[in-house]
């Protein structure tokens, strides 16, 4: 029987493999939302192990690494579909997100992040005062101060 190949189609079908498509991500796919004074970020980690797992901050940015191990080479494979080693990701965040305050879970293959939204970034109310009175704002403070002039 003769098989033809088509190498272009071969390098194709292995930089999708290794690079991914923008519609199907070779390696860690996320999501990302809102969910009130949080954004929520979920990176998808099947078959990886919690100790591999580290998430770096520097700045605005967060990176995370996670590791598949590298299979038995003993085992005779039928197919090795899924990529194996160190996978990398990072984030840059707005600057109107906490990075001090993000809270990391891993459960059932996902990695689950929360990123807090800072409190300078936070809608506040500013009180109006009457008469001579201008107001001062300060950051954290519950109420506004009245300053008389």
């Amino acid at each position: 029987m003769l098989m033809r190949s088509d190498p272009f189609r071969d390098l194709d079908r292995f930089a999708n493999q290794v690079l991914g498509t923008a519609a199907r991500p070779a390696v860690m796919p996320m999501d990302a939302w809102r969910e009130g004074e949080n954004f929520v970020v979920e990176f998808d980690l099947p078959g990886i192990n919690a100790d591999s797992l580290d998430i770096d901050i520097e700045r605005n940015v967060v990176t995370v690494r996670a590791e598949r191990a590298p299979l038995d080479p003993n085992r005779e494979m039928l197919a090795t579909e899924r990529p194996r080693g160190v996978f990398s990701r990072q984030l840059v965040l707005g600057e109107n997100l906490d990075t001090e305050k993000i809270e990391a879970s891993y459960a059932e293959g996902v990695l689950r992040l929360h990123i807090p939204v800072a409190e300078r970034a936070k809608p506040r109310k500013i009180s109006v005062a009457r008469g001579n009175g201008r107001e001062a704002i300060k950051d954290g403070a519950p109420q506004p101060e009245v300053i008389n002039a």
